[in-house]
């Protein structure tokens, strides 16, 4: 079996980093060091390379509070990242290698928020088996609400009976490069109001991280009359749609807006998507989930996939010893 040396990313390994995550089986855009490094002054980053020789094998988007190393807070999913060439037995020496240099480096525990398998090109589930058998904790799973864009999914009368609403108050929407008006006069009151909270991206973080991937960030706003009533930002990878931002104003159900713009934006715009992701409808860190989002997201014909969350000791790296037998 071969020897592995990890190390901690440095600025130097830039464009290696990046070339790696563009041909990985179980990465999206936000493992890009230009995406991952926007908010580098929120966060300690504690990303970590792994050689084969010279021979880069993996890398792991991350950050550290303390003792502690989690999966890069500034990202939905993160975990290890490997090419589609990779082989289990592989992946478990190198598990064993990264929990090893992390013990050695005083670093108690990694959490790991592992990438929905509907972001894989390849089957990439190596690292779950690697942790059942580190004994690491499950601490936290979301339900993911997602349609299979390439099955026949239904949407329920109710919401065409809204979506016709749509069409009846000729509702315009348009596809916008920047980012203001919708943050300013929809999402930011949404937001402040409902839950006394910010957006996670500032209008110019998102208008600066969506020139750097104009591919992969696109917005749409709709209007009523001239006036915007709705938007979303929607996060595109190679097999997944998945609206980040989503708000309307307060005649968003006597317009019909939102229910009228994801219409569009599934049957329209992204039918080409292997999955149209809506993301999860939790609230108090996943014990509790709001059903009337829920209730809105399935009415469309999501089917729930599930998002899981670990936490694995770094002293149970001997536990990979000795697994092939």
């Amino acid at each position: 079996m071969k020897n592995y040396t990890v190390r901690r990313y440095s600025s130097n390994d830039f464009e290696l980093w990046n070339t790696f995550v563009s041909e990985a089986k179980n990465a999206t855009f936000l493992f890009h060091r230009d995406f991952m490094e926007y908010h580098a002054d929120r966060f300690e980053d504690y990303s970590l390379m792994v050689f084969a020789a010279d021979d880069l094998v993996s890398v792991i988007p991350a950050h550290r509070v303390g003792n502690r190393v989690f999966s890069h807070a500034g990202l939905t999913y993160g975990g290890f990242v490997f090419n589609a060439k990779i082989k289990l037995g592989e992946v478990i020496v190198i598990a064993q290698s990264v929990l090893a240099f992390l013990h050695q480096q005083q670093i108690q525990s990694l959490q790991i928020k592992m990438v929905p398998t509907i972001y894989h090109t390849f089957f990439a589930d190596e690292m779950a088996y690697a942790l059942f058998l580190t004994k690491a904790q499950l601490i936290r799973r979301d339900c993911l609400s997602v349609i299979d864009l390439q099955k026949p999914f239904s949407i329920t009368k109710t919401r065409k009976v809204s979506i016709r609403r749509g069409e009846k108050n000729r509702l315009v929407i348009k596809e916008e490069l920047e980012f203001d008006l919708f943050w300013n006069e929809i999402l930011i009151p949404n937001l402040q109001r409902k839950y006394g909270a910010q957006p996670v991206h500032t209008a110019a973080e998102i208008r600066q991280l969506q020139h750097r991937f104009p591919h992969n960030i696109r917005h749409f706003n709709v209007y009523y009359e001239g006036q915007i009533v709705a938007g979303t930002t929607v996060f595109v990878t190679d097999t997944v749609a998945h609206p980040q931002y989503i708000s309307g104003n307060v005649q968003k159900n006597e317009l019909g807006s939102l229910d009228f713009l994801y219409h569009h934006l599934i049957t329209d715009v992204f039918p080409d998507k292997t999955y149209f992701d809506f993301g999860p409808s939790h609230e108090e860190n996943g014990q509790k989930i709001n059903e009337g989002i829920l209730f809105w997201k399935e009415s469309f014909g999501a089917k729930t996939t599930v998002q899981d969350f670990y936490e694995v000791a770094t002293a149970h790296y001997p536990l990979l010893e000795n697994v092939l037998i």
